[in-house]
């Protein structure tokens, strides 16, 4: 079950975190990788991974939000049947300490970006049939203090995941997203060295136990619901969005 063979996959932001623990499952399931990073450099430990295992991965430098780039990137793959959406930037402030050069940055990465990816890859699935996974996120959901710019991207990605699962039902393209609550990525290690270099441990006790569960989410388990949306066991489900969330929607009182 959940065999990728011989699909051909394209990951943003696969060079760390959660986007390479996709990359590296997909490959290990069959799929030939493409990876879309800023640098070719952040890209290289996941294609490392993936070819020392015997497995074929790709590495494109190109920044989401240039749609010009982006499409360039595409036609040089020239076909494709699995899309992961997974760049994306977070941001840290209120409606009143967030900047409109933030709000920009943030819109231009988590939701422009989104869209110059599909748009480029939509053509490449229109004959055949394709898979759309976009990462969302609970803040789309859920008021989280002090994150009003990317709970507002995360709330576009949700939104235009049901747009495009309507839109190209008649092509067979599914689309889907997943919503993780907290996942410990290197984004995270990165936020708790900066903001908290004298108590990181007692904030990361607090960080774990938001989610119900008591721990933070790894980038594999979110992997595995990945592989499961992109796999044909999935060839009923389009226009749904998944919380990956260790309980954090539904349990917390």
């Amino acid at each position: 079950m959940f065999s990728l063979k011989n699909k051909i996959a394209v990951i943003t932001g696969g060079g760390s975190g959660i986007g390479q623990a996709i990359a590296v499952l997909f490959a290990k399931q069959g799929a030939i990788i493409h990876i879309l990073e800023l640098t070719k450099e952040a890209g290289f430990e996941t294609k490392n991974s993936i070819n020392s295992a015997e497995g074929d991965c790709t590495i494109y430098q190109c920044n989401v939000t240039d749609q010009k780039a982006v499409l360039s990137v595409f036609q040089k793959i020239g076909s494709l049947d699995i899309l992961v959406n997974n760049a994306g930037i977070a941001h840290v402030g209120t409606v009143e300490t967030t900047t409109e050069e933030d709000f920009d940055r943030v819109y231009a990465t988590n939701v422009k970006g989104v869209f110059n990816v599909i748009k480029s890859a939509i053509p490449l699935m229109k004959d055949k049939g394709g898979v759309i996974l976009n990462m969302a996120s609970i803040a789309a959901m859920v008021g989280i203090p002090d994150r009003f710019a990317y709970s507002t991207s995360k709330g576009a990605v949700l939104s235009l995941t049901l747009s495009i699962a309507k839109d190209y039902l008649s092509y067979n393209i599914r689309c889907n997203s997943i919503s993780p609550a907290r996942v410990y990525t290197p984004f995270v290690e990165g936020f708790l060295n900066k903001n908290y270099p004298d108590n990181k441990p007692e904030m990361f006790e607090k960080l774990s136990k938001s989610q119900p569960i008591g721990r933070m989410g790894t980038p594999e388990e979110v992997a595995a619901l990945a592989l499961y949306l992109c796999s044909d066991e999935a060839s009923f489900v389009t226009g749904c969005d998944y919380p990956i969330d260790g309980g954090f929607l539904k349990l917390n009182n």
